[in-house]
């Protein structure tokens, strides 16, 4: 399969560079998966269309501020992305501007701190941290959030809020992409969904690099996905096998909390695996056994939460959604608008 066929246009314009003052005034795209009919509606219309019994599954994660400005010690400058903890003081980075970075070198944090690159390749560095300042202590004095690449523009004290879902749980920082289609949720509204009688539990899947890094191969079948932790409480597993049983639907709230469903049903719904890390890549031809909606935002060209999409949905009707999507210009990506695919 070629990932061409992931392909779409899209205006740049289209792209959203600020959220919308209210998270749930996004607009909403309803996709029928079986009909392929479209109709549109606005986010907060989204207690009706959700059911009594309905089992809403969210992904609460936290995002790290986890970009660091610094410079090596001959001045040159250095830009850190720390994405997981391997062992005790040591992290797994994502690094720019590093020309000249070799294992040895010192960085030198932008407002003290330092750390020490014990080994890099291809873009991937790990990196040792003094023990004056913990990475943790780094990141939420100097660090910041870190948006996409397509969001053309630095990150203010204002994304450390909207970049960040309501739901994020205290100890669960861990992701360096927010779970962005429950960016739309407010407080107010889970409580009008709960009031419906939807069941509403949580797992974590901490979202890794692999969300910014685009399909290299030219199959996708040759395509490796970059391994993400991800935890879920064995309550609400059981919540969702009970929805199951009874005959309701499981619905994700982003790709993130349908992959992390689907890994731990990989053998099976009575086997499950509810921790540990998967590289699962769904994409047109995958079962799923979990999952009978998915809520989304709308995702680049020929990327893998693309294929997710695809694969749920089929590929025709989804790519015939964003292409009216395109039409009625809604926003995209991260701080854009939303889809729900039932």
């Amino acid at each position: 399969m070629d990932v061409k066929e992931f392909d779409y246009h899209l205006p740049e314009e289209l792209i959203a560079q600020f959220p919308l003052e209210r998270r749930d005034a996004s607009r909403l795209m309803v996709l029928d998966r079986l009909t392929g009919a479209v109709r549109h509606a606005a986010f907060s219309d989204i207690t009706g269309l959700l059911r009594k019994g309905d089992s809403l599954v969210l992904n609460d994660t936290r995002v790290m501020p986890a970009r660091l400005l610094g410079h090596k010690g001959s001045g040159g400058r250095v830009e850190l992305l720390l994405v997981r903890e391997t062992r005790p003081g040591v992290w797994e980075c994502m690094i720019r501007n590093s020309k000249g970075l070799k294992s040895g070198s010192r960085v030198f944090f932008d407002g003290g701190g330092s750390a020490r690159a014990v080994e890099i390749s291809e873009g991937i560095c790990k990196c040792e941290f003094g023990s004056a300042q913990t990475p943790w202590e780094l990141m939420e004095r100097s660090g910041s959030v870190p948006l996409p690449p397509y969001i053309r523009r630095d990150a203010t004290e204002e994304d450390r809020a909207r970049y960040q879902t309501v739901y994020a749980a205290e100890g669960k920082a861990g992701a360096v992409a927010a779970p962005t289609a429950g960016l739309h949720f407010t407080g107010e509204l889970l409580g009008r969904i709960r009031a419906l009688g939807v069941e509403i539990c949580s797992l974590t899947l901490h979202t890794g690099p692999g969300t910014f890094l685009p399909v290299r191969s030219e199959k996708v079948e040759g395509h490796r996905m970059h391994a993400e932790s991800y935890s879920i409480p064995e309550a609400a597993f059981e919540t969702v096998i009970r929805a199951k049983a009874d005959g309701r639907r499981v619905i994700a709230v982003g790709t993130t909390a349908a992959r992390a469903l689907e890994a731990a049903a990989k053998d099976g719904l009575s086997n499950p695996a509810l921790d540990g890390t998967t590289d699962i890549f769904i994409y047109p031809g995958f079962v799923f056994k979990v999952i009978d909606g998915l809520l989304t935002n709308f995702h680049l060209p020929c990327s893998t939460l693309l294929m997710l999409v695809c694969a749920f949905a089929g590929r025709d009707r989804a790519l015939a959604a964003y292409r009216e999507a395109v039409d009625k210009r809604y926003r995209f990506f991260s701080y854009g608008d939303a889809m729900f695919i039932a």
